[in-house]
């Protein structure tokens, strides 16, 4: 049986993109201290409205990341509605980041930018 993945995307900037690079594409950075929780999204064009409309605005430019983490880890979490019924995320607790890069598996891909 082989184990079960779930797709996530998160809307980045241009800085903390740089931070995931400097990983290999593989892990993401640690929150700042004004940022409590990380958040992935559970569905591609949510992020992309978060890319275009506010990374965009902020920095000039904004990506959209699309990765997989193990079913099992996110299982702890529950998914939560921010909003429309399309506006899903997981709320990871920022001491928990490096357990969920953990559950990362494969690479974080770049699959769209804004200017």
């Amino acid at each position: 049986m082989s184990e079960q993945l779930v797709t996530l995307w998160r809307p980045t900037g241009p800085d903390e993109l740089e931070l995931v690079r400097a990983t290999g594409f593989r892990r993401w950075p640690p929150r700042l201290p004004d940022q409590p929780i990380f958040y992935p999204v559970l569905n591609e064009d949510y992020a992309i409205r978060i890319a275009r409309d506010w990374n965009v605005a902020a920095s000039g430019v904004g990506y959209v990341t699309r990765f997989d983490v193990r079913r099992s880890f996110l299982d702890r979490y529950d998914v939560q509605q921010a909003g429309g019924e399309t506006i899903l995320e997981y709320w990871i607790p920022a001491e928990e980041l490096e357990q969920f890069n953990d559950n990362i598996v494969g690479v974080i891909d770049v699959v769209h930018t804004f200017r």
